[in-house]
């Protein structure tokens, strides 16, 4: 969007005519082509690495042209199945060297890829499919029962799991016999625009029911460009390892488009296991290890024994989104691993998995910030009540513009119209303050915030405080109904083994270092806090939790 350059202060990327924060960032360009899907646009790039995927299991190697070779045969399948431009395809599967093949094939087409969450329910799954409708589904036999009585065409995945015989599927057949096909130039081929969608993920439905997130081909380029541009990829030198799902924004994003893009290597694994996960760094000299903040956690509490059991040398860089690691927690690994760089972020799936980021070790220095805006990202800090944007050092909702921002909810036009304004902005619904030098910081979700007496508590406040506490290793707050104040602060909290922490010693803790308001009036001690793939907390599964004894 164009702006007066003068009026903008090019140390907080501060527009003062529009009330608009600007990137900092170098920006990226896109293709101005009439007709361009992802899957071309990555294909077509010249790639210097040799190896694009990795079975971390097995062993097996997929070159680029490999994968390329088999993008099309399946394709090609697929069109003799039938699949159309605008179709939508689900994909219910662990991470694996197949699921990128399958994501590549359908949007080569201009069908739409939708993913599902392999620990949601047949119930979870069966809305879902009756949101999204789906023609055919890539499934791997374990994870058959999970479609119920569902008729939808199956293409099998290779699975290490033996499922149960599901009668009534319609097995059509599976991706190795799609890949020993011969890619035909002339199979069904339909123009594929910019703008068509491309991506159909389910947002994790923190707040309100789970609604299908639309991203498009030049959403997907414009997290392409931004992500070669972060981790420095150009050169195709890197080694990654996919210890995020791959049905999530954070996974799918990064391991099955944004990585292959840039010539690098993954190395799957099917799912997190600790051991599994440092033996393939180990093996495959992995260089970038992409995690979540539990994992950073875990990895310097156990460094001692860590690295008296692996070889873990070539790791350079750590990334980790979801919720923002505090001073302690970085320094701490740090303090372990200290030739290891970590790099944060923000994003949403609303945001095609961009929004915010540390590229360097000098930016994540900024404790607590989520970085820097993304390149040709547009940010404004909106009050809640008022609606007038704010400026530098405000807190206020957190609103972003740019090439990567959705293209609206499928099907829901309601949810869209109040998600996305007329001139592009995504009210992110997270309160946040951008400082002097154009860092954000996430304060809180907007519909999380706990309303005691008129005053808004923010739990994540509360939860940084609880989590340095050094015989609490989790926690959450949620708002507990008050008849008399409104809403009273409530705490789950994880003791560290052995702890022998009072309900009281926790309240009295806390106590000690925030206003009255603030305090914690009740806390329950549970083995573990419930989470989303990217780390988020789950509390609206702790506020049922906690309602349903009322």
């Amino acid at each position: 969007m164009a702006h007066d350059s003068t009026s903008v202060d090019p140390r907080s990327g501060f527009c003062s005519s529009n009330s608009t924060f600007y990137s900092k960032r170098k920006p990226i360009t896109l293709p101005s082509d009439d007709f361009l899907d992802i899957t071309t646009f990555i294909s077509s790039r010249l790639h210097s690495g040799k190896t694009a995927f990795i079975d971390a299991l097995t062993g097996r190697h997929v070159t680029f042209p490999d994968l390329w070779r088999a993008v099309g045969s399946v394709a090609t399948c697929l069109s003799l199945l039938g699949v159309r431009k605008g179709h939508v395809i689900l994909i219910l599967s662990a991470n694996s060297i197949y699921f990128p093949i399958a994501v590549f094939a359908v949007m080569s087409i201009g069908a739409i890829v939708t993913t599902a969450n392999t620990l949601n329910t047949p119930r979870e799954i069966a809305r879902q499919m009756a949101d999204s409708k789906p023609i055919l589904a890539f499934v791997t036999r374990s994870l058959l029962s999970k479609l119920g009585q569902s008729t939808l065409p199956i293409v099998l995945l290779p699975d290490r799991e033996h499922g149960t015989a599901i009668e009534g599927v319609q097995i059509v057949s599976n991706i190795e016999e799609m890949m020993a096909q011969e890619p035909s130039r002339d199979r069904v081929r339909e123009r594929v625009r910019p703008d068509d969608p491309a991506t159909m993920l389910y947002s994790s439905g923190t707040t309100g029911t789970s609604k299908g997130v639309v991203s498009t081909h030049r959403n997907l380029m414009g997290m392409v460009e931004t992500c070669i541009g972060r981790f420095r990829l150009e050169d195709g030198a890197q080694t990654f390892i996919s210890t995020i799902p791959m049905f999530h924004v954070y996974g799918l994003t990064i391991f099955a488009v944004a990585v292959p893009a840039s010539g690098s290597t993954t190395v799957v694994i099917p799912r997190f296991e600790m051991d599994a996960m440092l033996s393939a760094i180990e093996k495959y000299h992995v260089t970038y290890l992409p995690l979540v903040p539990p994992i950073l956690m875990a990895l310097a509490r156990q460094a001692d024994t860590i690295r008296a059991r692996y070889e873990l040398g070539s790791l350079k860089t750590v990334l980790t989104g979801g919720a923002p690691l505090s001073k302690e927690v970085m320094e701490g690994f740090w303090a372990k691993y200290p030739t290891v760089a970590i790099l944060q972020g923000y994003a949403m799936t609303e945001t095609t998995g961009v929004g915010t980021s540390t590229d360097s070790v000098e930016e994540s220095g900024r404790y607590g910030s989520a970085g820097l805006l993304a390149s040709g990202m547009e940010a404004r800090v909106v009050d809640p009540d008022g609606g007038q944007a704010l400026g530098v050092n405000r807190t206020g909702e957190l609103w972003l513009r740019g090439p990567c921002v959705m293209k609206g909810y499928f099907n829901n036009p309601e949810a869209t119209g109040s998600t996305l304004d007329s001139n592009g902005w995504l009210r992110t619904g997270d309160v946040c303050y951008m400082d002097e030098d154009g860092y954000m910081f996430v304060v809180d979700r907007l519909k999380e915030l706990i309303k005691y007496k008129g005053y808004q508590v923010a739990p994540a406040e509360l939860e940084a405080l609880l989590v340095s506490h050094n015989e609490i290793t989790d926690a959450a707050v949620i708002p507990f109904p008050d008849k008399e104040v409104g809403q009273i602060p409530m705490a789950y909290v994880v003791r560290k083994q052995g702890s022998n922490l009072s309900e009281s010693m926790v309240m009295s803790y806390i106590a000690k270092q925030v206003a009255p308001y603030k305090r914690i009036r009740q806390v329950v001690f549970v083995d573990d806090i419930p989470k989303n793939p990217s780390g988020k907390i789950l509390r609206k599964d702790l506020v049922k939790l906690a309602t349903s004894k009322l």
